[in-house]
């Protein structure tokens, strides 16, 4: 089995050019939703019950993301926002895009990259969840849900189905008190001697302790 191709989210210039360092996100997401609407507007036909439409244009595609961040574990743990303040980033004006003579400018465009899915875009919203902290009150688990807008009117590559098999198809199992690497697999895989593949993806040396709340990669069978 191949290795577990990760998605990553970075800025782009106005050519498409990727620039800067990508953000490789810890856990792939479950699943991508795309939307597009066209608007039509009603002509003015006050005897007919049905007027007819005029085209009024179309709007951007969208994608809907929802990914998660999980540094619970040292003893020391770091804050998690470590992590996603670097996607609350690509919201921010970027001062290279400023008008010399007005001095306006706007966030980034950004690139969605993951397996045979390319989508160019702006971050229209962000949102995050903080939903664990330690006992001191630092903030180790989000979960952060992304909208993207399409800047331009391009075509998707299709999107592959994220519960098939194939690289960046993995998904994500939450620990449940009692549950062992056996009964995930089974679970999963229909068949619990099949656990090494989630061992190994997680980085798992001692297999007998799974911490409760934790999350692992299932990785394709």
């Amino acid at each position: 089995m191949g290795a577990l191709e990760k998605a990553k989210l970075g800025m782009i210039d106005d050519k498409g050019n990727e620039v800067g360092q990508s953000f490789k996100v810890m856990f792939n997401p479950k699943e991508l939703s795309f939307t597009k609407s066209n608007t039509w507007n009603p002509a003015k036909s006050p005897k007919a019950d049905s007027p007819a439409l005029d085209f009024g244009g179309g709007n951007g595609m969208s994608l809907k993301i929802q990914l998660y961040f999980d540094t619970y574990g040292p003893e020391k743990p770091p804050t998690v926002t470590d992590l996603t303040d670097g996607i609350h980033k690509l919201m921010i004006v970027d001062p290279s895009t400023k008008n010399k003579k007005n001095q306006k400018g706007r966030p980034p465009y950004v690139r969605f990259h993951w397996g045979h899915v390319v989508f160019d875009g702006v971050i229209a919203s962000f949102g995050q969840r903080l939903t664990l902290f330690t006992p001191e009150g630092v903030p180790v688990r989000a979960v952060v849900d992304l909208t993207l807008t399409q800047y331009k009117d391009d075509l998707v590559y299709k999107p592959q189905n994220p519960t098939s098999a194939g690289a960046g198809g993995e998904r994500v199992w939450t620990v449940q008190a009692g549950d062992t690497l056996p009964w995930i697999a089974f679970k999963e895989y229909n068949n619990a001697t099949a656990w090494r593949p989630i061992a190994d993806a997680n980085g798992l040396n001692n297999l007998r302790t799974l911490r409760p709340g934790s999350k692992l990669v299932i990785p394709n069978a």
